[in-house]
C-alpha cells in the first residue's frame, strides 16, 4: 500500500482547479521521473476538482492508482493519490480532516489571494507519512485488520480440528458438555439439512 500524493485546491468561480498545497512521496520513482510524476500529478489534481460536482466526492482510476477527490460546499477541495491496495474509506477520512484543518489554519477569505501551491499548510507531509500505513493512522482500519487476522486464526483452526481426522458427529456423541437433548438436536438438523442438500 502505497500513498503518493495530498493536494489541497479550490475549485475557482469559473470552475478551474487552483492548486493550494500539495505534498508527494515520489521516493519509488527513479530520480529524473520525479518531476514529471509530480506534475502530472498536479495536472491530474486540478481535472478532478474542475470535473467533480460541488459537495461530491469520486474515485477515479489511473492506470495502477486510484484518486480519490472531494469538492466541499465551499468549493474547497482535496485530492489523495494513492495506489490500488490503499483503502479508500481510509483515503476520504483523511480528506476531509486535512479539509477541516486546512480551513482552521487558513480562512476562506483568504484562498483566493493564494499563490499557486503557495498555501502555508506544513501539516500535510507529517499526515503523508504517517498515513503512509493506514492501519495505525485509522483506528478503524486497524480494528478490522485485528478482526480479519481473528477470522483467519479462527478457520485455520476449525481446518486443523478437522485436518486430524476427527469428526465433528464423534466430537458431539463423546462431549460430556452436551445433555442429550442438544445431542439430539444436532443430530436432527443434521438429518433435515441432509434431507435439503438432495433436493
Amino acid at each position: 500500500m502505497k500513498l503518493l500524493s495530498i493536494a489541497v485546491l479550490i475549485k475557482t468561480p469559473e470552475g478551474k482547479g487552483k492548486l493550494l498545497t500539495s505534498k508527494n512521496e515520489l521516493s519509488s520513482f527513479g530520480y529524473f521521473q520525479r518531476s514529471t510524476i509530480s506534475e502530472f500529478m498536479t495536472f491530474t489534481s486540478k481535472i478532478l476538482v474542475e470535473r467533480t460536482a460541488t459537495a461530491s466526492r469520486a474515485s477515479v482510476k489511473e492506470q495502477e492508482n486510484i484518486c480519490h477527490v472531494y469538492v466541499r460546499s465551499d468549493n474547497l477541495a482535496g485530492v489523495v493519490i494513492a495506489d490500488q491496495e490503499y483503502p479508500q474509506r481510509v483515503a476520504h477520512t483523511l480528506i476531509n480532516k486535512i479539509l477541516d484543518e486546512f480551513q482552521e489554519k487558513c480562512p476562506k477569505s483568504q484562498w483566493s489571494s493564494i499563490k499557486e501551491n503557495e498555501a502555508p499548510f506544513p501539516q500535510l507531509a507529517e499526515y503523508l507519512q504517517k498515513y503512509q500505513n493506514p492501519k495505525e493512522a485509522d483506528a478503524m482500519t486497524k480494528i478490522q485488520s485485528e478482526l480479519d487476522e481473528t477470522k483467519i486464526i479462527l478457520h485455520n483452526t476449525i481446518e486443523a480440528v478437522l485436518e486430524r481426522g476427527e469428526k465433528l458427529d464423534d466430537l458431539v456423541e463423546k462431549s460430556e458438555g452436551l445433555s442429550m437433548q442438544s445431542k439430539t438436536f444436532y443430530k436432527t438438523a443434521k438429518k433435515t439439512n441432509q434431507c435439503c442438500t438432495i433436493l
